[in-house]
């Protein structure tokens, strides 16, 4: 509640100094010439995905079961139309938002870096791997708006991403360990015999991606949005090779706005 309430206050005060820049613009023209450039917007919704390797590596042979879990999102957007009729436009958004999900999978030769008995061990994993990721996320699009007609607008463009706090961690269990590489010493785990692994101080405090979408205007100021965000670069960071594969986050949005 307390990390909601900050949210809330960080989306007002976005409002704000948008409008503080629509009043700074406005200086020396009348206001009622000037006030059609800019349009603003609170809303809030819940991403749908997860954090995915392209295509899906041979190291993944069958994926048992995925929750994307509940990722809420706060945020405002400020849009400057750059002609009378409202045809085009350049959106400024902030939104916080939380992305995870929680998965179990099947994996061969997969690379792992394992904790048993206060060990590290690291090699490559065959058995099963459950994977739990979570990020929350400050996170800053700058998108091109095409209004289609009076009720829908179309948005595309960049956005840049900071981590507050991210998580990446599970345990593998009902397989076994090849230390080192492929054709080392065989650990076992079998029954209810199972070992953790934690990479949440490999992922990237940075991410860029693009977002596209739409907003349909229900009412006169309630809008329905849907935007998908796609990641362009590994959530991991380069250095971290014990997963051999890119991840990148892609995640659908679908929430509520109000426009003033």
């Amino acid at each position: 509640m307390m990390k909601l309430k900050r949210y809330m206050a960080a989306a007002v005060a976005m409002l704000a100094s948008a409008y503080v820049w629509a009043q700074a613009d406005n200086a020396g023209a009348a206001s009622k010439e000037k006030w059609y450039k800019f349009e603003y917007e609170v809303n809030a919704g819940t991403n749908i995905g997860g954090a995915s390797p392209l295509p899906l590596p041979a190291e993944i042979r069958h994926i048992s079961s995925f929750s994307p879990n509940l990722n809420l999102q706060i945020g405002a957007t400020v849009t400057k139309w750059i002609d009378v009729r409202k045809k085009w436009g350049v959106a400024l958004g902030l939104r916080f938002e939380t992305k995870g999900m929680d998965t179990k999978a099947r994996v061969k030769n997969y690379g792992m870096e394992i904790w048993q008995d206060g060990e590290m061990l690291s090699g490559r994993w065959t058995g099963m791997v459950k994977t739990r990721y979570s990020t929350q996320q400050l996170v800053v699009p700058v998108t091109g708006v095409w209004r289609a007609n009076r009720r829908l607008k179309v948005n595309f463009g960049p956005y840049l991403a900071f981590a507050f706090k991210n998580n990446f961690d599970g345990h593998v269990f009902d397989g076994y360990l090849r230390v080192e590489d492929p054709t080392g010493d065989k650990v076992e785990f079998n029954g209810d015999s199972r070992a953790s692994y934690d990479f949440a101080d490999e992922l990237r405090a940075f991410q860029w991606g693009l977002q596209g979408g739409v907003s349909w205007s229900a009412y006169k100021h309630l809008v329905v949005n849907a935007n998908l965000a796609w990641g362009c670069n590994n959530i991991f960071e380069s250095s971290f090779k014990t997963i051999s594969f890119n991840m990148y986050p892609i995640y659908l949005n679908f929430g509520f706005g109000y426009v003033f």
